[in-house]
């Protein structure tokens, strides 16, 4: 069983910061790619950033240079430090990540989610 711990979230005003975490455990021997999606009401899901374990990061347009993503292999974690938070980013912010199995098998995991609020 694979557990994800998503942290964070909260609410700011228009220009805040927030850090999300999240942190994968349970019966996994390893664990590939990771990322942020977030789903806002009435929008579908879409990539905030992601990051592989060789720390290549990759963000969505929207970002703009605003936020950082970064991990840290030996916890099987990753941090998503976001600057300049729009009232448009208010959603819920869910944690994906890519794990091996004991058995060597890869599956997609999702965490529960993390809700940011961003006030104008």
């Amino acid at each position: 069983q694979v557990q994800i711990a998503e942290s964070g979230g909260g609410h700011v005003q228009a220009g805040g910061s927030l850090t999300l975490s999240c942190v994968v455990s349970g019966s996994i021997s390893g664990v590939h790619a990771m990322g942020w999606h977030r789903m806002a009401p009435g929008r579908q899901r879409e990539l905030v950033a992601a990051i592989d374990r060789l720390g290549i990061a990759d963000y969505a347009h929207f970002v703009s240079g605003r936020f950082i993503i970064s991990r840290d292999n030996t916890k099987n974690a990753i941090y998503l430090q976001m600057n300049s938070l729009k009232p448009e980013g208010t959603a819920e912010y869910l944690c994906d990540t890519e794990v091996r199995t004991l058995s060597g098998v890869r599956d997609d995991q999702w965490g529960e989610g993390t809700q940011v609020t961003v006030s104008a």
